[in-house]
């Protein structure tokens, strides 16, 4: 028998990309959406494509995505951002893993899938962000179980966490990640004092000078010497240049931003 599938999906002012999402994934059997109070059309276009809408207040990012994860009732559960989309190759080789069915090696509880990032509408291949597989594909499990699959609980860059053996699937998921500069600065403003309260809560601040030093300054200019030339990263052009860039600005930024809050603190 053929498995069924449930897409998970949390939200806020995704107008913009919203739509491109759910006409990828319009083959699943139910899609959750778990709004937190958008005020645009977010809502309105997740009706149009009969999702199961919940509004929910935010609870941050892991918190929010088990949260569509518990609503959801197929055999397998497919976890998505609303900027990601699925090609059309990646769609062939899911329906195909859920017509197997039974067939399906009963060892594999999750599937990592390449996503192939996109900065100022070109695709990144280099420099470390692909193929970026990331585990978005699980059997759905019992939450009161003692090692349920779910997001870890951290404030940024939360994962799944699964215990079982984990398979990988070839095609790509497309991550419609920064079309502007402005959408990339606002992101890595937002995720660096996220990334520094970790930090901070972690005990992973240096107070000496030559370790603020190296935080701030050597270890950013590093991460733009490994990822942009050893890493094959101006092969992607200028985006590449500027994704690296300002990716090593990010990093300086986090660690800048931890030294101010444990001093603050």
């Amino acid at each position: 028998m053929r498995s069924t599938l449930s897409v998970a999906i949390i939200t806020l002012n995704e107008e913009v990309n919203l739509a491109r999402t759910l006409a990828s994934v319009q083959f699943a059997d139910e899609i959750i959406l778990v709004d937190s109070g958008s005020t645009d059309r977010t809502v309105e276009i997740a009706e149009s494509f009969h999702a199961k809408i919940f509004i929910e207040p935010w609870k941050g990012f892991a918190t929010q995505k088990n949260s569509a994860i518990d609503k959801c009732s197929s055999t397998w559960v497919l976890s998505i951002d609303a900027d990601e989309e699925l090609t059309p190759e990646l769609l062939t080789e899911l329906r195909q893993l859920l017509q197997s069915g039974s067939t399906t090696p009963s060892a594999v509880e999750a599937y990592r899938i390449p996503r192939r990032n996109l900065f100022l509408h070109r695709s990144i291949r280099h420099g470390g962000y692909y193929p970026d597989a990331k585990l978005r594909l699980f059997r759905r499990s019992d939450p009161t179980l003692p090692s349920p699959i779910r997001f870890s609980e951290r404030a940024v860059h939360e994962t799944i966490q699964c215990t079982g053996p984990i398979g990988l699937l070839h095609a790509d998921l497309i991550h419609h990640a920064y079309p502007t500069l402005e959408t990339y600065i606002e992101h890595m403003d937002r995720y660096s004092t996220l990334g520094a309260q970790l930090l901070v809560s972690r005990g992973r601040v240096s107070h000496s000078w030559l370790g603020f030093c190296s935080n701030v300054g050597i270890i950013p200019a590093l991460t733009f010497l490994w990822n942009y030339v050893f890493r094959l990263g101006f092969l992607d052009g200028r985006e590449g240049l500027l994704l690296h860039l300002y990716h090593s600005a990010y990093v300086s930024w986090k660690y800048a931003k931890a030294w101010s809050l444990a001093r603050r603190r």
